[in-house]
């Protein structure tokens, strides 16, 4: 039984060795291959010094070779450290310098972003580039996979370890804009692994979307889920997701069976994607995550593909995923309440407290969702304080020292017990004395026939603590005024709610994982930032 990532590989190497384990378009390797490719990485990393529970860093556009990488660092006994391809040099230097890279895995066109001081920062023992290394000299030891990986072994390299290892680290955004490693082990990850591969009933028959940037938690579940069950893993070419009705014609031409992506993508997919055009008879589970999926793009969705099995994945990069709700088909056209986060997964304990320290426990109350078990992170590398305080002491353990993770979510119950997302902690604002939760306003906003997607920010004011800003964007072919949305909100909202200003927007900004930018939206609309 695997209790290392990369032993669900060399498992299914074993059993499967002709299946297909990784395709981008055209091209594909075994999972023969796979595990072969990953263990010469392995050997050449050791060969280098790298050593368990070192950090490598992974600077990698898609592709099988990056996928080898991936198993590849955790045979050597290093954890990955991912940073997303699309983002500036200055980000992978900062995320060395914290993590200390003792080696990084790159392509030469990626290499060239990042700065010359990049190596006094980061000094390492050896560089490993997918393709050709530059031509200029460098002051590190330089490897290339087409020279250096034929010269290893293809055996497994024996490295002692434990479940308990740091598997990989996944870099968030830090509140005061420096990026925090969330550190997360092989049980972290494979409590949510094994969880997942049953709960879907993913088999070898499987073809799973891989769409999400490595750096990107939803990625966890691609890969390695992919790898237990010995499922073809098909890499969403990068940038395809801005092009719904070329990612419509991927998805049928792939076959794909299990598909998981944040809900814009979707919503782009039932709004352009010309679904109803296309054979997507292969496709059993629509899976989302990341940001509330907003219910009447949801209800277009399951319209357009009927016939499918749609769940929402709750969690916070820090547990993994520790909540899921599958949505009841169809939507009645009339339900506008926003998706359940739903039920605690397997092996894991959510527990909402409310302000006075109490368990929720029944509707209607609203609590802090804090969360335990063993898919609950390690912590932030390198930052004990953040860390710290993070967690609080189980105020219900009686007789015996446990730490919860504060998700940062206010949540409340339904009827069924499943937990409804209420706001985040860090959305909660206080407007002429009122405290507003931001997401409701967006959700009424967004109800609107003409309105596609709504950010309501909050602009500091003296007089009154803050005044309430929304960027809105349209449906295709709508037109709206600003007037006539605000009657609409006035409509649903008590007036102390209602925007006092609303702007039109062709789009709106994003991280690199597709979420809204809520920090540069925020820097924007407010003065002398």
């Amino acid at each position: 039984m695997a209790y290392l990532l990369h032993q669900l590989l060399t498992e299914t190497g074993r059993r499967a060795p002709e299946a297909e384990a990784v395709r981008l378009l055209d091209r594909a390797i075994t999972y023969r291959e796979l595990d072969h490719l990953s263990n010469q990485i392995a050997h050449l990393l050791i060969a280098n010094g790298i050593a368990r529970g070192d950090r490598v860093g992974l600077y990698l556009h898609k592709s099988p070779e990056a996928i080898a990488a991936i198993f590849g660092v955790m045979k050597s006994g290093a954890c990955y450290v991912p940073v997303d391809a699309n983002a500036p040099g200055m980000r992978l230097q900062e995320i060395g310098r914290q993590c200390s890279f003792r080696a990084l895995i790159t392509s030469n066109v990626l290499y060239q972003k990042l700065d010359e001081s990049f190596h006094s920062d980061c000094p390492m023992n050896a560089l490993l580039f997918v393709d050709e290394a530059p031509s200029r000299s460098l002051p590190v030891s330089v490897f290339t996979f087409t020279e250096h990986l034929p010269q290893q072994s293809a055996n497994e390299p024996r490295v002692p370890a434990i479940d308990h290892d740091l598997a990989y680290i996944l870099f968030t955004s830090g509140s005061t804009g420096v990026p925090k490693g969330v550190m997360l082990s092989h049980l972290n990850a494979l409590t949510f692994v094994n969880w997942a591969c049953e709960t879907f009933a993913v088999t070898a028959r499987d073809r799973l979307s891989q769409h999400a940037p490595f750096n990107f938690d939803l990625s966890v579940f691609d890969i390695f889920v992919a790898a237990k069950a010995g499922a073809a893993l098909s890499l969403v070419p990068e940038g395809l997701s801005v092009f719904p009705l070329q990612l419509s014609q991927f998805i049928q031409d792939q076959k794909i069976t299990i598909w998981y992506s944040v809900p814009m993508v979707l919503t782009l997919l039932h709004q352009r994607g010309r679904l109803e055009e296309r054979d997507l008879s292969s496709l059993r589970w629509v899976l989302f995550a990341g940001e509330v999926f907003p219910t009447k793009h949801l209800r277009a969705l399951m319209e357009k593909l009927p016939g499918k099995r749609y769940a929402n994945l709750y969690g916070p990069t820090e547990t993994n995923v520790c909540a899921w709700y599958e949505v009841d088909a169809p939507l009645a056209p009339e339900e506008m309440a926003p998706i359940p986060i739903g039920k605690a997964c397997a092996n894991t304990d959510l527990i909402p407290i409310n302000t006075k320290g109490e368990r929720v426990l029944g509707p209607g109350e609203e609590g802090l969702l804090y969360a335990r078990g063993s898919t609950v992170m390690q912590g932030y590398y390198g930052r004990p304080e953040a860390t710290a305080a993070s967690f609080m002491s189980h105020p219900f353990a009686a007789g015996r020292e446990e730490k919860l993770y504060c998700t940062g979510d206010w949540v409340t119950i339904d009827e069924k017990g499943n937990y409804l997302f209420v706001g985040r902690k860090d959305h909660m604002i206080k407007t002429r004395g009122y405290r507003v939760e931001l997401g409701e306003i967006e959700a009424v906003i967004v109800s609107h026939p003409a309105v596609d997607e709504a950010v309501a920010v909050p602009v500091p004011d003296e007089a009154i603590g803050n005044t309430i800003h929304a960027v809105v964007t349209l449906a295709d072919s709508k037109s709206l005024e600003v007037a006539r949305l605000k009657q609409h909100c006035a409509e649903k909202l008590p007036a102390y709610m209602v925007p006092e200003k609303i702007q039109f927007r062709d789009s709106l900004p994003r991280t690199d994982n597709g979420k809204i930018d809520r920090r540069r939206l925020q820097s924007e609309l407010t003065p002398g930032k």
